[in-house]
């Protein structure tokens, strides 16, 4: 039997590795703490990771203390108007990846076909080619309910170094 399909497969099951090898490594940034990094060549479109962590509502992220605006500092990534993936709780390596005003991946939302908000998901895929050694980022477009005030922005500051750098992770507000 192939895998997931019910049918022979293609390649003998016997030749499947038992475990991918990683293309992908976590240890110290010199963005912000803890980087995820590349341990191989990663092309332009590839999905790198899957951002992991506890489904939780938005009402009880906001009555404990993962979503403090105070922190400057999250685990938190809204999927929808319903859920947030809270990463501080089962949370994967896709939690590391820092921010970026110049990044080289995206999250990319894949909503459940049925129309299941507790189904959606949330992939890191690479907007361009990446070396090995390279750190993974991407924008993290936090827009936060209350007034961007200097204040909160100095509190959500970045630290990417790029050219382009805006000096903090808040997006400008749409109006």
């Amino acid at each position: 039997m192939g895998p997931g399909n019910g049918g022979e497969s293609a390649i003998p099951l016997m030749s499947w590795p038992s475990r991918m090898p990683r293309k992908i490594s976590t240890r110290k940034s010199a963005i912000h703490g803890n980087g995820v990094f590349a341990a191989a060549p990663l092309k332009s479109g590839e999905r790198i990771i899957q951002y992991k962590g506890r489904l939780r509502t938005h009402d009880e992220v906001d009555a404990s203390d993962s979503g403090d605006v105070e922190s400057g500092h999250t685990f938190l990534f809204t999927l929808n108007d319903d859920y947030v993936i809270d990463a501080n709780f089962d949370g994967n390596d896709a939690r590391w990846i820092n921010h970026s005003c110049d990044p080289n991946c995206q999250a990319v939302l894949v909503e459940d076909e049925a129309g299941d908000t507790r189904q959606s998901r949330v992939f890191i895929d690479a907007i361009r080619d990446i070396a090995p050694g390279e750190e993974l980022t991407y924008n993290y477009g936090i827009t936060l309910a209350e007034r961007h005030t200097p204040r909160l922005k100095k509190i959500w500051a970045c630290r990417c170094g790029a050219k382009n750098c805006t000096g903090t992770m808040l997006q400008p507000k749409k109006s």
